[in-house]
């Protein structure tokens, strides 16, 4: 329920948010005669609905109901151009970048402001239903697996266990009746000796393998939540990424999972902007040698592209959360970012088929570079 309430509360969050950074412009509220002759707010005479000094409306409600209006007005309608922009986003990408760039400023909602409503959305969506690929809890159901097959398993690898341990036991008899120090005894000591290393190694493996389906099994049945299944196994877990301070600051994070996560979360969405300065120097590579185009060019594209892929998650997390197949979904996760930034970038550069396409390709590298970059900038915030 307290989860439910903080989604819903970011939802409105974001919502604001947006309409803070959408004011006035295409405002369809509806203004009844008898409003003041002159603006409340820079005091020019007023001759219609908005004052075309500053843009505000003329008609001011002041009612209880006009706060809950302008939270309604901000999450769901963000003036009315939220639905002109949505379609744009996922049907012609790059012509709503191209307007918008070319100056159609009060038709479509602005991309920051659409980037931070979408984000707000994703994490309170997030918090609902989970992600598009499911979510891991312990309220049941929601964890995809087959408990009875899993249990076969572990008896599986239990048996082969015992049948290892009983010929380790032989192989060690063994090697211990053997007698004298010829070059025979010792050849066949050193026989016995790489069987008895080969059967410790594969118990070894065998052990983990057992490890790893018992801590899926604890989540599943609910005796044990994510957090604590990573913390019971972070004493066996060796990170070693090359950078000793990243692994400093992995290993921390691993003595106290659940809070790592919960920092991780908050603070990824706070600081989801990252991801447009992150993303500029490799949109701008692209087209070093373009003079037409430039760096405001590049981060209105950045933004929006953003915009599409954070509430294409939601769409594909609502569908998850209803019902759809999981093929469906992931096949839509897997083809529907690239496609998306095909189209944009024909649209928004007037590039042709193949310079598009190995454009796209280059973007979906630079996206895991900054996906990346971006991690660890957010695990510096949280360690």
């Amino acid at each position: 329920m307290q989860g439910g309430l903080e989604a819903a509360g970011d939802l409105a969050t974001g919502g604001l948010i947006g309409r803070a950074l959408e004011p006035g412009a295409g405002d369809h509220t509806a203004h009844g005669a008898g409003h003041p002759a002159t603006c409340p707010n820079c005091q020019a005479a007023l001759m219609g609905d908005f004052c075309h000094q500053c843009g505000q409306t003329a008609h001011l409600h002041r009612t209880l109901w006009s706060i809950v209006h302008d939270v309604l007005h901000g999450v769901y309608h963000f003036e009315g151009k939220f639905w002109t922009t949505l379609p744009m986003l996922f049907v012609r990408p790059g012509s709503l970048t191209r307007r918008y760039i070319a100056g159609e400023r009060a038709k479509f909602v602005s991309p920051l402001a659409l980037f931070l409503f979408s984000v707000f959305l994703m994490v309170a969506t997030f918090e609902t239903v989970g992600g598009p690929l499911g979510r891991i809890d312990n309220e049941g159901g929601a964890v995809q697996v087959s408990i009875p097959e899993m249990n076969k398993e572990l008896a599986k690898l239990e048996a082969q266990q015992r049948q290892l341990k009983t010929q380790l036991v032989q192989l060690r008899t063994q090697r211990g009746a053997i007698i004298g120090n010829g070059d025979a005894a010792d050849a066949e000591r050193d026989a016995l000796d790489a069987k008895i290393d080969a059967i410790d190694a594969r118990l070894d493996k065998l052990s983990k393998e057992h490890d790893s389906i018992s801590t899926v099994l604890d989540v599943t049945s609910g005796k044990k939540d994510v957090a604590g299944a990573i913390s019971s196994q972070k004493d066996k877990i060796d990170i070693n990424t090359g950078i000793p301070s990243l692994d400093a600051r992995l290993k921390k994070a691993l003595k106290s999972p659940e809070l790592f996560f919960y920092k991780v979360q908050s603070n990824a969405y706070k600081f989801s902007w990252m991801l447009v300065p992150i993303s500029l120097p490799f949109i701008w590579l692209l087209f070093v040698f373009r003079r037409d185009v430039g760096p405001y060019d590049h981060a209105i594209f950045a933004i929006y592209s953003l915009s599409a892929m954070t509430l294409g998650v939601v769409g594909l997390s609502v569908l998850a959360a209803i019902g759809a197949p999981t093929g469906l979904v992931a096949t839509m996760l897997a083809f529907g970012p690239p496609l998306h930034i095909y189209k944009q970038l024909r649209g928004a550069y007037g590039i042709g088929r193949f310079a598009a396409a190995w454009r796209t390709a280059a973007l979906l590298v630079s996206a895991v570079i900054s996906g990346t970059l971006f991690f660890v900038a957010i695990l510096n915030v949280v360690s």
